[in-house]
C-alpha cells in the first residue's frame, strides 16, 4: 500500500519513520521552509529533514490547491496519514486517497480536539491522557476510532515531556493500524460526541499569569506553557518566565496581595502569594537572560524579594 504521510513539527517524525516500516511511503507532505532565529535564515520544518534521511520526495505546498493535488496525484498515493500537518484537508484533496485518512491525535478523542490538546489537557488537570488514531472527517478530530492507547499523568508533565512520550506511542500504534488498514484487517467505532470538548491555538498572551488565580491553575500553567509561550509575569517592568514551581502546603498566606513575594524556601524557592495560596518557584529566567535556579537568580536580583510580580505587558 502506498501512502503519502502530512506530518510538519518534531511530534510528527517518530510517526513517519514507524510508518516507513510497515508500508512504502511515497510522498512526504509538510510545511514550505520557514525563517527562523535572529538572522530569519530559512528552516526546514523537521518531517523535511527525517523525509529526506529516508529518501522520500517532499513536496511543500503554500496552499493545498490544483498545483499541489496534481503533485499528490502523481505520487498515485492509496492512504492519507497525517500527524500535526498543519493545514484542514478540503474534500478535493481527500478525494485523491481511494483508501481515506486517518490521523495521530495526541488526546483521548472525543476530549480535546483541537490545535493544542497536550497543553489543555495538563491545564484541565487531567489524570490520564494517551494518543488516539482516528478517520479523517470534514469536521476536526471528529473522525470514527481506529485504536487509542492510554497513559497516567502524574501533574509533573509538562507539554515537553508529555509530547515526547506521546509522540512516541501514538508513533506505535499508528503503525499499527497502517499495518492493518493494509490487511484490510481494523475497522473504525464512531465517537461519542455527548463527552466531546474543544481546546483553540495558543498565542503569547495565554502564558500571562494572573496573581490572583489558584495556586494549582498556575502551577500548571507554569507546565502547560513550557516550552511555549512559557508561563510569565513582570518583575520591575521587565518579563520574568516561570519554568519550574511546585504548589507550597501548609503556607497561609492568603491575606497577602497576589503576586507578593512572600520570601524563600530551601526546598521550594522563592515564594509568591496567589489567589488562594503560595507558590514557589526553581527555576525562573528574565528576558533575554539565561534560565538560573531561584538561588543563583536571588544573588543577581535580591531586589525580588521586596517586590509584587505582575502588571501589565510592557
Amino acid at each position: 500500500m502506498r501512502v503519502l504521510f502530512a506530518g510538519t513539527p518534531e511530534i510528527a517524525v517518530p510517526s513517519l519513520f514507524a510508518v516507513a516500516e510497515v508500508v512504502e511511503v511515497c510522498g512526504v507532505l509538510t510545511a514550505p521552509d520557514r525563517p527562523s532565529g535572529r538572522g530569519r535564515r530559512l528552516k526546514a520544518p523537521p518531517v523535511k529533514a527525517a523525509a529526506e534521511q529516508l529518501g522520500i520526495p517532499v513536496l511543500q505546498p503554500e496552499r493545498l490547491e490544483r498545483a499541489a493535488r496534481e503533485a499528490v496525484a502523481a505520487l498515485q498515493p492509496e492512504l492519507l496519514v497525517c500527524v500535526a500537518y498543519g493545514k484542514i484537508f478540503g474534500p478535493r484533496f481527500l478525494e485523491l486517497f481511494p483508501r481515506g485518512a486517518v490521523n495521530m491525535h495526541p488526546s483521548l478523542l472525543p476530549r480535546h480536539r483541537g490545535p493544542a490538546p497536550i497543553p489543555a489537557a495538563i491545564l484541565a488537570g487531567d489524570t490520564e491522557s494517551g494518543v488516539t488514531v482516528q478517520a479523517v472527517s470534514e469536521r476536526m478530530d471528529a473522525g470514527e476510532i481506529y485504536r487509542q492507547s492510554r497513559r497516567p499523568l502524574t501533574g509533573r508533565e509538562t507539554t515537553a515531556s508529555l509530547s515526547t512520550e506521546l509522540a512516541e506511542s501514538g508513533a506505535a500504534l499508528l503503525a499499527d493500524v497502517v499495518a492493518r488498514i493494509a490487511e484490510g484487517k481494523i475497522e473504525p467505532v464512531p465517537q461519542d460526541e455527548n463527552a466531546a470538548t474543544y481546546c483553540g491555538m495558543i498565542s503569547k498572551r495565554d502564558g500571562l499569569i494572573d496573581w490572583a488565580m489558584p495556586v494549582a491553575r498556575i502551577e500548571r500553567m507554569v507546565r502547560a506553557y513550557y516550552p511555549w509561550p512559557g508561563a510569565y509575569t513582570y518583575l520591575n517592568g521587565t518579563e520574568l518566565k516561570i519554568l519550574e514551581a511546585t504548589v507550597v502546603s501548609g503556607v497561609d498566606e492568603t491575606a497577602a496581595r497576589p503576586g507578593s513575594v512572600a520570601g524563600v524556601d530551601r526546598e521550594h524557592g522563592i515564594l509568591v502569594q496567589t489567589g488562594d495560596g503560595v507558590l514557589g518557584i526553581t527555576t525562573l529566567q528574565l528576558k533575554s537572560r539565561k534560565p538560573a535556579a531561584w538561588k543563583t537568580f536571588l544573588n543577581g536580583h535580591p531586589e525580588i524579594l521586596d517586590s509584587v510580580l505582575g502588571g501589565a505587558e510592557q
